[in-house]
């Protein structure tokens, strides 16, 4: 690793602003204030030991989740200056207390950077209820302490206190999430396991560790990917029938490195990551696009050259061309910009551009060597556009045979208003219970979807098989805003006819099963849906409790049956409700339909990567994998008895 940066010491950290509206608005700063933005906590202090080691200064990371609910992360860096800064005081603490102060914005510090504009520590501390920063540098070790962001050790004439020495270099950090600010403060370490494994792809000479000490035997694991992305790719499709071999290159341009890993499989729908300077994008942006983009002109380029597209043909669509793809984009960018705080999307046009020029450049050499894979590769295509057009004609006879509005044949019983942002359409199954939901709803702004028995899993099937399936035609032509797959983008959110799509099955196993196929179907034909938040279930109660004085009240799970047994002193009846169709109108209003009763839940993705691999680990076609994470899991899941 190159060490081509200046001396990392106090003069090095930039004050920007102050830290005031952290805490007051947390969501601004790390997304959300669930598990997610509980999860983005320690990704920002690894991110930290992530820049020291694109520096190269840091080969060794320890994250560790800590009995007690805190979470250390340990580096072998250079440590955080704890020199005096011009502001008067520790620079350590001025990172820790003062929002955009960092290395980051001294170029000559990190010439690449991952961490948030240099605002991630300061925001760690300012949503902690305390957090502790140790410091090994020069031969001693400093400490600094703060609680709520709020300094609680003295510095003397400014600088640290000294609490040892050590020859070894690098920062810990130990921190508790606040749970004033925080819905749950118990760290999800599978999302957490992931994100450090998906840092050891990108960075193959850096060694990860993590423990967790919260289980009765610490679980620790080692991450340290030698292969890089190429590795990644191998490990995304391991269970998957290769159509080529893994593709990779790199290359660097104004000051920007590109590397790429791609393969083709044997499936119908694409799966690209982008990366900048190690932060997933998890919407994309112009490094992406970049990549398309060229990548696209190329095939169609070597299809004509090839006279696999004649002159009457029309060009392969992108999709067309990126059909089985699976694909990792990561670049190192000086000036990143992004849209939006959590990084989900790259902004620099400059990245878009020496993207394509480095594909351009890498991959017609790789090709004009590799006549065979070039060809595997057009084969994709010529399928991927195939079935488009067999699609395109299927989805043009279906609109024009169907119309859906308020009937009274089983399908769609439709709202009156045309406003989609009042608009709701419920998805009901079975006859009997959409029949309760079309006497009970509001005919002003709620519509009725009934649907027979359990849809197609659609993680097995062909395409053909789903396009030809009878419930979801009618689920896509009553959504109006159509359908997308790895071949296609016919899907435009513009045109979603219904604000809140909500899936209302019953309260056991079936109805369970009946939601997790349609969010499959949604998940992997109409992604949007779910990640613009349009997407619900329904809680209908699964007891009614009836004492002999006091008000009914309805019981949603059995928790709440328990919970209702300690509170409520006396005898009562309890009904409990075999399924939706067993409720009267009244009672379905009451608590399934009325928005000012009513329980919903938000359907949200919080990690893509992971969504995707668990969907098709327990829809698709393997047994094992399911079996093992049944198992493992078993002692989590809430039996229907």
């Amino acid at each position: 690793m190159a060490h081509n940066v200046k001396a990392y010491d106090a003069s090095s950290i930039t004050v920007l602003e102050g830290l005031e509206a952290v805490r007051k608005r947390p969501g601004m700063y790390i997304g959300s204030v669930s598990t997610k933005g509980l999860n983005h906590l320690v990704y920002e202090i690894v991110d930290n030991a992530v820049d020291e080691h694109i520096a190269g200064f840091c080969t060794l990371i320890k994250v560790t989740l800590e009995a007690d609910g805190s979470a250390t992360i340990e580096d072998n860096g250079r440590g955080i200056p704890v020199g005096m800064h011009e502001k008067g005081i520790s620079a350590e603490r001025l990172v820790f207390t003062t929002l955009h102060a960092g290395g980051k914005f001294d170029d000559s510090a990190y010439k690449t950077s991952g961490g948030l504009h240099g605002v991630g520590s300061s925001v760690v501390n300012a949503l902690s209820a305390y957090l502790v920063v140790k410091v090994k540098i020069d031969g001693l070790v400093y400490e600094d302490r703060y609680e709520r962001g709020i300094p609680s050790i003295d510095l003397v004439n400014g600088l640290l206190p000294v609490v040892g020495k050590s020859r070894d270099t690098g920062t810990t950090v130990n921190f508790l999430p606040d749970n004033m600010i925080f819905d749950k403060t118990r760290f999800r370490e599978e999302d957490i396991k992931s994100r450090l494994h998906e840092t050891a792809y990108l960075n193959p000479l850096l060694k990860i560790i993590f423990k967790d000490n919260r289980q009765d035997v610490p679980e620790v694991i080692e991450y340290h990917e030698p292969e890089g992305i190429t590795g990644f790719i191998k490990d995304m499709n391991k269970s998957k029938e290769a159509v080529c071999d893994i593709i990779s290159f790199c290359g660097e341009s104004e000051g920007i490195t590109v590397e790429v890993a791609f393969q083709y499989v044997n499936e119908f729908h694409e799966n690209i990551l982008g990366f900048c300077n190690n932060i997933y994008n998890s919407e994309g942006g112009t490094h992406l696009t970049g990549f398309k983009t060229t990548f696209t002109n190329i095939i169609n380029s070597y299809a004509r050259e090839l006279s696999i597209l004649k002159d009457k043909d029309a060009n392969f669509t992108g999709a067309d061309v990126r059909n089985g793809m699976t694909a990792v984009i990561s670049i190192k960018h000086p000036d990143p910009r992004f849209e939006g705080q959590t990084k989900t999307k790259l902004d620099n046009q400059d990245a878009a551009k020496i993207v394509g020029k480095v594909t351009n450049e890498e991959i017609t050499r790789y090709f004009d060597r590799n006549l065979e894979t070039l060809k595997n590769v057009i084969s994709c295509a010529e399928k991927a556009a195939k079935i488009r057009k067999t699609e395109e004609k299927a989805r043009t006879n279906m609109l024009t045979k169907q119309k859906f509005s308020f009937d009274s044949n089983g399908k769609l019983a439709n709202c009156e208003s045309k406003d989609m942002a009042k608009c709701e359409l419920f998805i009901v199954e079975g006859d009997s219970a959409g029949g309760s939901a079309k006497t009970a709803r509001n005919r002003h702004y709620q519509a009725i979807l009934p649907i027979r028995g359990k849809i197609l899993n659609v993680e097995k099937a062909s395409i053909d098989k789903v396009l030809a399936n009878a419930e979801i035609k009618t689920m896509i032509n009553a959504f109006g805003c159509g359908f997308s797959e790895g071949y296609g983008n016919d899907f435009d959110i513009a045109k979603l006819r219904y604000n809140k799509i909500i899936i209302m099955a019953d309260a056991d196993v079936d109805g369970a099963h009946i939601s997790t196929l349609l969010l499959t179907l949604f998940y992997r034909f109409m992604p949007q849906l779910i990640f613009e938040g349009h997407v619900y279930l329904a809680m209908p109660p699964l007891y009614k409790a009836m004492p002999s004085k006091g008000e009914e009240e309805y019981l949603f799970d059995d928790k709440a049956l328990e919970k209702y047994r300690k509170r409520h002193k006396g005898p009562f009846t309890l009904q409990r409700f075999k399924g939706l169709g067993e409720m009267d109108a009244d009672q379905l209003w009451e608590t399934t339909l009325d928005p000012e009763t009513r329980m919903l839940k938000l359907v949200e993705i919080e990690d893509a990567r992971m969504a995707s691999e668990v969907t098709e680990m327990l829809m698709g076609t393997l047994v094992p994998p399911r079996k093992a994470f049944i198992y493992k899991n078993a002692n989590e899941a809430e039996l229907d008895i």
